[in-house]
């Protein structure tokens, strides 16, 4: 079905059991983050989880399931590796960022931390409307050299410096149903 697989690098039950104790990790600290706002409950209507919209769509939807709590999202879209890239080309907002994040417990959650440039530019952007909490979350971290430095609070899974699909994560557009996370043979990559 998907030839182009060179070999799977996490499994569905591999990348299911991470998003449950990621997810576990964020209930703790959201808890502690409306504690000290003098709240107890999970139920305020206080936390954002922000995706960063295509390649997380996946991740977030399994994440936000295992999350016992009342929340809102509030979707953006970052450009960075436009059709054919297998490299970052550069962060660029494609959809405007959430307004209404003052004051509020945000958690932002992308596929994948590479350049570092997408996160960096959201969480930025972000931090300029105040919020009470803000945290980063990826499912995957690739150890790459960063073009810029940013803290990652939760990360479901280091990689190597390869290009992966599935998961969320495409090339060109494609393999984001892939259920796993796998490394792309080049064969499937045009020489540029």
């Amino acid at each position: 079905m998907f030839p182009e697989i060179q070999r799977v690098l996490y499994t569905r039950d591999q990348i299911a059991e991470r998003v449950r104790t990621l997810a576990d990790e964020m209930v703790i600290d959201l808890k502690a983050d409306l504690a000290k706002d003098g709240h107890t409950e999970l139920d305020e209507d206080r936390v954002i989880i922000i995706p960063i919209m295509t390649g997380a769509m996946i991740f977030v939807a399994d994440v936000v399931r295992e999350l016992p709590m009342k929340l809102s999202l509030g979707l953006v879209a970052v450009s960075s590796y436009p059709g054919e890239s297998v490299r970052s080309k550069g962060a660029h907002f494609a959809t405007e960022l959430p307004t209404n994040l003052g004051g509020k417990h945000i958690i932002v959650l992308d596929d994948i931390l590479d350049s570092g440039q997408t996160l960096a530019l959201v969480k930025e952007m972000i931090a300029k409307q105040n919020p009470a909490s803000l945290r980063l979350g990826v499912m995957l971290d690739k150890q790459t050299d960063r073009t810029v430095d940013v803290h990652v609070d939760y990360v479901g899974f280091e990689i190597p410096d390869e290009f992966v699909v599935g998961y969320g994560l495409d090339y060109n557009g494609y393999y984001r149903n892939y259920p796993q996370i796998a490394v792309l043979d080049q064969s499937a990559i045009p020489k540029r």
